[in-house]
């Protein structure tokens, strides 16, 4: 049986979906592209799906461990430093971080009036938090990945676009660039290896246990921001390499997935998610402008602060601008574990009360 299995393996389909995801990754890397793996897996695996010579789908093992590898990346990215930056401000910063997931989720229930998009997928494709982990929970919590991580990731890619026009036009930063990347771990590799295998073998089956939606995510995400928290991390943070891998299966769930039908679909709804993406950029920036006046913060720190969407670019943005990175980070650091750690609880009540 197992023998006839291995021999019933497309391996062809796969290496072909793997060399080219690979491939693009790199070219998307070169270009600055943020998430480039996830981006170039979801490419990808999309064509090979349309044209009908895709592999069927990705095992849900292979899924469960992407985004427990996500949520340990998402979890050590707040340290004791970075965090204490914040907690003189504690309040300001967690009510715009609140204010910023109404926001968001407020339009993606907007989204979810088009034709052929529920209520739950339109919020989840729209709160402005954690891209990669909301596109790896989506299927889990009931909504459809495909339209999700289209529109989550053309949020992440017209705020980095914008970001450094409106920082210089607007707020009057001297030298702004894009780009930028995680900072490389000081601690050897497999020191983040254990780390990743430690929090998925605990916090996976911790989370299940207390029924906790979309557990493969957050179950070791909390458990790697305890850790971070605690000084126990030792400096590490999962591989690179590791990282890459876990991007590219989260963009093979969903373009795995596509067909002429919800490519369509897709297509349809882009106008509108688009119009509503630049009113939460709108009243993110407003939101900027509130955290500003009730903090020590220049209105440029604010701007940067509450901006929803692509955490790195806004890091080389605040180096580059001469701002506070550390505060600058922290407030995004929390906006994005606030994101992950509420949108799946508010998408399983929205789940039922509109099944």
């Amino acid at each position: 049986m197992a023998v006839q299995r291995i021999k019933d393996f497309p391996w062809g389909r796969w290496a072909l979906l793997l060399v080219l995801t690979v491939g693009l990754t790199a070219v998307l890397q070169a270009l600055g592209v943020p998430s480039p793996a996830l981006f170039a897996g979801l490419a990808v695996a999309t064509v090979l799906a349309l044209i009908g010579i895709g592999p069927e789908r990705v095992a849900r093992p292979a899924t469960s461990g992407a985004q427990a590898v996500i949520g340990v990346v998402i979890g050590v990215l707040a340290t004791p430093g970075t965090l204490s930056s914040v907690a003189v401000d504690w309040l300001p910063v967690l009510l715009v971080s609140l204010g910023t997931l109404a926001v968001s989720m407020a339009a993606g229930l907007l989204l979810g009036l088009q034709r052929g998009v529920s209520p739950l997928t339109g919020m989840l494709a729209l709160t402005a938090g954690g891209a990669s982990g909301l596109v790896a929970v989506t299927r889990e919590l009931g909504g459809d990945e495909r339209i999700v991580s289209v529109i989550q990731y053309l949020r992440v890619g017209m705020v980095t676009a914008t970001m450094p026009i409106v920082a210089t036009a607007v707020f009057g930063a001297a030298h702004v660039g894009v780009g930028g990347g995680a900072q490389p771990s000081s601690a050897p590799w497999y020191l983040g290896l254990a780390l990743v295998a430690v929090c998925a073998l605990v916090g996976v089956p911790v989370a299940n246990r207390l029924h906790v939606p979309a557990g493969a995510l957050l179950g070791p995400m909390v458990l790697a921001l305890a850790l971070s928290l605690g000084g126990l991390t030792f400096g590490a943070s999962p591989p690179e390499p590791l990282v890459d891998v876990a991007y590219a299966v989260i963009g093979w769930q969903a373009g795995l997935r596509f067909t002429r039908p919800a490519l369509r679909i897709v297509l349809r709804v882009l106008p509108a998610a688009t119009a509503l993406i630049l009113a939460i950029v709108a009243a993110c920036a407003g939101l900027g402008l509130v955290l500003s006046w009730t903090t020590d913060a220049s209105l440029l720190d604010g701007y940067l602060a509450t901006t929803p969407g692509g955490v790195y670019a806004v890091l080389a943005t605040a180096i580059s601008s001469g701002g506070d990175v550390t505060f600058v980070v922290a407030v995004q650091v929390v906006r994005v574990i606030l994101m992950l750690l509420v949108a799946p609880f508010i998408a399983r009540l929205v789940g039922r009360r509109w099944s």
